[in-house]
């Protein structure tokens, strides 16, 4: 076989698994019951935080979305909508960035809660979250706006602007949660 076909076959084995992730994503969001942890839309500069000196609640002195972000916060609502998805809650981080996504994406009430501002270095607010989390029974689902460094303490993955990572709470009195899949940002 010629290097190029290898090349076209490995490309596509690798693609499929993502889709497949992606498909039963959606049908755990559908299905309810289950956590959307959804990262704020395209914030320049991108990783690094925010500016010395900034205030929660005072959005000038933090690292805000971009029209690009708000974008990606739209199609993210428009994709839940699309999908059917039933969403009973919504709760953000009180960053600029993510109150500003949870409300364009548009699928219900948010809720501001610093637990969804955790990371692995706020542990206190980590546990606080990852109650919530593997709490959630549902029926519908409970959709997380947050950022980057607290669904990687939470879950281990670092997901994009804008991306989402679906995780089910532990059946039971276990308290835990596994990864269902990642949904990439909406085109």
């Amino acid at each position: 076989m010629s290097r190029l076909v290898l090349a076209v076959l490995a490309t596509l084995l690798i693609a499929a698994p993502a889709v497949a992730a992606d498909d039963a994503a959606w049908t755990a969001l559908v299905k309810g019951g289950h956590v959307a942890l959804v990262r704020h839309g395209n914030a320049p500069p991108g990783y690094g935080g925010d500016p010395p000196g900034f205030k929660v609640d005072d959005c000038a002195t933090q690292r805000n979305m971009d029209e690009r972000g708000r974008a990606q916060a739209r199609a993210v609502g428009e994709a839940f909508r699309q999908h059917d998805v039933p969403v009973d809650k919504i709760l953000s981080s009180p960053w600029c960035r993510c109150l500003e996504t949870a409300r364009l994406m548009a699928v219900g009430t948010v809720e501001s809660t610093m637990a969804v501002a955790a990371s692995d270095r706020s542990p206190e607010r980590l546990v606080v979250l990852k109650q919530i989390v593997a709490g959630w029974r549902g029926p519908g689902t409970l959709v997380v706006v947050t950022h980057a460094l607290t669904v990687q303490a939470l879950v281990g993955i670092l997901p994009d602007q804008a991306e989402t990572v679906v995780v089910r709470p532990k059946a039971g009195n276990e308290p835990g949660i596994d990864v269902v899949g990642r949904i990439p940002v909406p085109k």
